[in-house]
């Protein structure tokens, strides 16, 4: 795999050459922010989950398994730091952009070769989250689902492409186990309001009390562990950020099927 000149990614350029290898650098890999995620982007998803071969993204994982997605993961900050405190856990996150998911897997080989053994239960993948889940992941499979900073998208004929609906809920909703967890967070008061407008509708979601989100481990994790959210806390700071500056979080639970 190359860059856009032709260039070897710098950091398989250490692990082909058998060094230890050294962590990517994102000068290398950077792309623009906005994708259109209804575009005709060449993809080439599995007919079916049985179908992928998972154990090419987790080789030292026994009859690998995902269950917390990442969706829209950028720079995978979020995934590196659930890694270690997962460990028995197979985790994964969805990037539509090239380069960006170069890196995060980049980024990944190279921490699997600075630390033995840890590491081994992340991986990235390049699709579209908004239209192959369900080739990829069983009815109740997933156990969390996190949306981070999510493009808000701001223009009206524009909000078809935000990363939560009607629609796409309900297909979240499909691949997540009962009592599944879904985590968003944004500093955009509009995008606030739109996710947590359509989760709070939708029959198959329930929103999570205060105590509950104060006894949940992974919540401090979702304001700086990405990217994303280390660039709004310098804007925040600057006071350049797309809306008040401050940053929402809403999570919610999968609820049963109601009964037939």
């Amino acid at each position: 795999p190359a860059l856009g000149s032709g260039r070897i990614r710098p950091a398989l350029r250490w692990l082909s050459s058998g060094m230890a290898a050294a962590l990517p650098q994102k000068k290398y890999y950077r792309q623009r922010a906005h994708v259109n995620p209804l575009a005709d982007h060449v993809f080439n998803p599995p007919v079916c989950p049985t179908a992928f071969n998972w154990s090419h993204l987790y080789p030292t994982v026994d009859h690998p398994k995902v269950e917390f997605l990442d969706v829209g993961c950028g720079y995978g900050g979020l995934l590196v730091e659930l890694s270690p405190l997962y460990p028995d856990t197979v985790m994964l996150g969805l990037e539509i952009r090239v380069k960006v998911s170069d890196f995060v897997r980049d980024k990944v080989q190279a921490l699997r070769q600075q630390h033995p053994g840890q590491y081994g239960n992340v991986n990235v993948l390049r699709t579209n989250a908004m239209k192959y889940l369900p080739n990829y992941f069983h009815k109740g499979q997933l156990k969390k689902m996190f949306f981070l900073y999510p493009d808000p998208h701001f223009k009206k004929n524009k909000h078809k492409w935000r990363i939560i609906n009607d629609t796409l809920l309900s297909e979240y909703a499909f691949v997540l186990a009962e009592g599944g967890i879904v985590y968003t967070i944004t500093d955009v008061v509009q995008m606030h309001e739109w996710m947590s407008r359509a989760l709070d509708k939708h029959p198959l979601f329930e929103r999570l009390t205060q105590g509950e989100l104060d006894a949940d481990p992974i919540v401090p994790k979702l304001y700086e562990s990405t990217e994303e959210g280390k660039k709004v806390m310098r804007n925040k700071a600057a006071g350049k950020n797309h809306g008040d500056g401050d940053i929402r979080v809403a999570v919610f639970r999968r609820l049963p099927n109601p009964p037939e």
